[in-house]
């Protein structure tokens, strides 16, 4: 027999051990790393874990791209990925990540290799005394590990360490009744950082070994909370004019959010990014009729669930003092729409609803409020199609349309990533709701604070914790900013991901906005300059310098073939576009839905 290889004297290469085998041991699959000298114990430990199949270790040269990474796979799974950097600069980078999964509520796990608390505010390279706790108050905890000295017991510090790596995964999943988000543990190593003797690592059903002995990573008791027939007794007395309206969340809300639609016969308004986008009461174009004064206008109450903040009709909706709003919150220091507007908050569990489903147990209604607003919105799905029809008749791809197309694609068991701006908007005006919730795919975007750096990354990400064929719908200004992210090491794991880039050469959203209109005095003199922001980059040559194969999309029956094809491996369609016409084409389709909507509200 081999003798067992004995274990490691090095303090450093110990407690890394130990830290891996509590993440582990607490629930992490997936571990994005950076290359980095400090945290070369966490890089050997993380090997020798991938390759005993404890967990997956994914590489990446960029710390931004390796955030967003780890970001995706939290978003896509509610399971805390960890992404791992050096000391200095390098953690910085994550700042991004950081703040979007605090705003969004996506657990996150963010591990930074530092120097030894006596070579803090020296002249040591590459350290600096502000790393712990950098993130400040986005991080939901802050642990800050000293290495052992010489004096110092190292078996009292694998414990602590141990300890820690639970906590931060248990904090990341929402502790103590608080909502996910990231956490940051900032591990002071000490020299030497190469191992001095080789690591079995433990199988995933082995005991700790050598790596110590780790936490149980339980999120602690969840909040009270109650299912969705629970709801319904809660909103039942109240007004019958009532809509339901879902904005960006975790899937198992937006099923809370459509279940409670069907059971009280209320038209439900949802993002695409909702999680609630499906079923006979979701409303096609919503944003487009709520200006209606025979639907938007005759709302008297909303119950909003997840984080609505996609349009401003919407937002308008909510800020109206004369209707009700309740807000269905999973945790009690949820958001909400602000001290200046009143509303109830009505506590659930965190994606607690009844799994049997079903119409059973709502409150009494004729019907006639609901199908007001699905004819409605079956007009306005039909007057949209027909101009970016005619659109694409003349030759013409629009954002709008390609998001139809893309949406019209995927279905159960795909990912679908949009990014914040432009694309997450075009689905929420032109993409009709899937009629079957089974059919649907979990749609994500970046709503936390609504950036559109990091989506490609969080696009990968995505595809690779969920193991589905994946597509991300984003802008040239969203790819470039993001280039990093289509950078994946040979050797690494290979999401499967389509990236739809819809290329006009710029900031088309803002041709929408105050800053585009054409009467603005200033408009010829600054906004392309200012706003506009064209780049005349070839995106295909771009995603073929990173080793992804591209190609230009020639027209709509092109499109839909390239989409038709199964998604396996990476790849970029670049879609030509011109946003010159962009403020003209959203006027034609609100003139054409008005002309379709008309008298149809008040025929009830």
């Amino acid at each position: 027999m081999t003798p067992a290889t004995p274990p490691s004297t090095q303090p450093s290469t110990q407690l890394a051990r130990v830290v891996v085998v509590a993440l582990a041991q607490a629930g992490v699959r997936e571990v994005v790393l950076c290359p980095g000298s400090r945290s070369a114990p966490l890089a050997y430990a993380l090997h020798d874990a991938d390759a005993a199949g404890l967990l997956r270790l994914h590489v990446r040269h960029d710390e931004r791209a390796a955030a967003f990474t780890a970001l995706g796979m939290g978003r896509a799974t509610g399971v805390p990925a960890v992404v791992v950097t050096t000391s200095g600069t390098a953690v910085a980078n994550l700042h991004p990540a950081v703040l979007e999964a605090a705003e969004s509520g996506v657990p996150l796990v963010v591990l930074s290799a530092d120097r030894p608390h006596a070579l803090r505010g020296t002249w040591a390279n590459q350290t600096t005394a502000l790393q712990a706790g950098l993130f400040g108050a986005a991080a939901r905890l802050a642990l800050d590990l000293p290495v052992p000295v010489a004096h110092e017991p190292l078996a009292r510090a694998r414990a602590t360490w141990a300890a820690a790596a639970a906590d931060l995964v248990a904090a990341a999943r929402g502790w103590r009744g608080g909502r996910p988000g990231p956490v940051h543990g900032d591990l002071a190593l000490a020299d030497p950082l190469v191992p001095d003797v080789p690591w079995a690592a433990p199988s995933p059903s082995a005991p700790a070994g050598d790596g110590g002995r780790g936490g149980s990573g339980a999120a602690g008791p969840r909040p009270p909370g109650t299912a969705a027939q629970d709801a319904v007794e809660e909103l039942a007395g109240g007004p019958a004019r009532t809509v339901v309206v879902a904005g960006d969340g975790p899937a198992a809300l937006g099923s809370l959010a459509r279940e409670l639609a069907g059971r009280c016969g209320w038209p439900l308004l949802a993002e695409p990014s909702s999680g609630a986008r499906s079923g006979p009461t979701a409303v096609a174009a919503y944003r487009l009729l709520l200006d209606d004064p025979g639907l938007g206008g005759a709302v008297e109450r909303v119950v909003a669930v997840g984080r609505p903040t996609l349009s401003r009709p919407v937002s308008a909706l909510l800020a109206r003092a004369d209707l009700e709003l309740v807000q269905l919150v999973t945790h009690p220091d949820d958001p909400g729409p602000g001290p200046a507007r009143q509303h109830r908050r009505v506590l659930v569990g965190p994606g607690g609803h009844d799994a049997a489903g079903g119409p059973a147990g709502g409150p009494a209604t004729d019907g006639a409020w609901l199908r007001r607003w699905q004819r409605a919105g079956a007009a306005a799905q039909a007057a949209t199609d027909a101009v970016l029809d005619d659109e694409a008749r003349a030759g013409r791809l629009t954002g709008p349309l390609l998001a139809r197309e893309v949406a019209a694609a995927t279905g159960a068991g795909h990912v679908l990533v949009a990014a914040a701006s432009n694309a997450v908007r075009d689905l929420d005006l032109a993409a009709a709701p899937w009629a079957d919730p089974a059919a649907a795919p979990l749609v994500l975007a970046g709503r936390g604070l609504s950036g559109i750096d990091g989506t490609l990354s969080t696009a990968a990400g995505a595809a690779l914790a969920a193991g589905a064929p994946t597509t991300a719908l984003v802008g040239d200004l969203a790819a470039l900013h993001d280039a990093n992210g289509l950078l994946v090491p040979p050797g690494e794991p290979q999401p499967d991901l389509r990236v739809v880039v819809l290329d006009d050469d710029g900031g088309g959203i803002f041709s929408g906005l105050e800053q585009g209109d054409p009467t603005h005095p200033d408009r010829a003199r600054v906004f392309e300059r200012l706003f506009g922001t064209p780049h005349g980059r070839d995106l295909v040559a771009l995603a073929a310098a990173l080793g992804v194969p591209a190609r230009r999309v020639a027209d709509l029956a092109d499109l839909r073939r390239a989409l038709a094809a199964p998604v396996s491996g990476r790849e970029v369609l670049v879609v030509p576009a011109d946003r010159a016409g962009l403020r003209a084409l959203h006027a034609r389709v609100r003139g054409r839905v008005r002309s379709a909507v008309s008298g149809l509200a008040a025929g009830g």
